[in-house]
């Protein structure tokens, strides 16, 4: 018990001078605080130069609220619970392996570290986005899940910042579901992390801005605004209740899986789901959402 009470004091403490470190410039590239800014800041003059809903002002509804999850989101939550909590979990896995005689380096199939730059960004790319893939289908597909992606889905004029509102406990099962298939491909350094973040960062906040952009050809292996807006539809063909376009970077698993969907231009359907009229409003009260009784 006193190592995991070491993890989550090492944890807390490591995390609080990396927020620190970030805020005070003494970190360079792998500066996540201030790349956020930065990417925003892009996305937000984009927004203002190449509007596809034009009467849609650049302070859309709930954009404060958003921007407040979008810090929140990656700065304090990791604070509060997620880095200790990972780190907590991967001490468990490893003791639970080592029972029968096991670590997580009998399961690697492949050290990156060994690989050009290039292949090794690709690979390690390409996993993560596959899991999250999946993981958004899972997100969609159970009841109890639901209840906290639809946190994600009460925006109702999208916009870059909606990118980033989501409950708590997505990142959990995200990085739960993320954990082992990483280990099978151990090896990748801490700047590998913060070149695939930042894409994923930047297409992510495009995918959600407010910009008439679909990339030309691109639009088949890149998420785009054009096409994840109708991932926030809030009325789908009875076949496809239970969502479509799950790409979080890439859209060609849509296409490979037959989960793509773009039947015309979705400038000016409606987004959220059904029933948001009575989804709460503020943060709080979203966040306790999936906790309460529901009819």
């Amino acid at each position: 018990m006193n190592k995991y009470i070491e993890i989550f004091k090492n944890s807390y403490s490591d995390y609080w001078n990396y927020i620190k470190q970030s805020v005070l410039f003494e970190l360079n590239w792998e500066n996540y605080f201030y790349g956020l800014i930065l990417i925003s800041l892009l996305v937000w003059g984009l927004e203002a130069v190449f509007p596809w809903r034009k009467n849609q002002s650049l302070f859309r509804k709930d954009f404060w609220l958003d921007t407040f999850y979008m810090f929140f989101n990656f700065f304090l939550l990791n604070l509060l619970v997620l880095i200790a909590l990972s780190n907590a979990a991967a001490e468990v896995f490893n003791d639970i392996l080592g029972v029968v005689g096991l670590s997580i380096a009998n399961f690697q199939v492949l050290e990156l570290n060994t690989l050009p730059f290039a292949l090794r960004i690709f690979i390690f790319f390409i996993v993560i986005d596959f899991v999250q893939w999946c993981t958004h289908r899972l997100l969609h597909s159970y009841e109890f899940l639901w209840n906290f992606h639809k946190v994600h889905h009460s925006v109702k004029e999208m916009g870059f910042a909606a990118h980033l509102r989501y409950h708590w406990m997505e990142p959990v099962v995200y990085n739960s579901l993320k954990y082992i298939p990483l280990a099978i491909i151990g090896g990748f350094t801490a700047q590998d992390v913060a070149v695939v973040h930042f894409f994923n960062i930047t297409i992510g906040h495009l995918n959600h801005a407010n910009i008439n952009w679909d990339y030309g050809w691109l639009k088949y292996i890149l998420n785009n605004p054009k096409m994840h807006i109708w991932h926030h539809a809030k009325v789908l063909p009875e076949e496809r209740k239970q969502g479509v376009n799950f790409g979080i970077t890439l859209s060609i698993w849509d296409y490979l899986f037959k989960t793509n969907y773009i039947p015309y231009s979705g400038r000016d359907i409606e987004i959220g789901f059904e029933g948001d009229e009575q989804f709460p409003k503020g943060f709080v009260k979203q966040e306790l959402y999936p906790f309460g009784k529901r009819d």
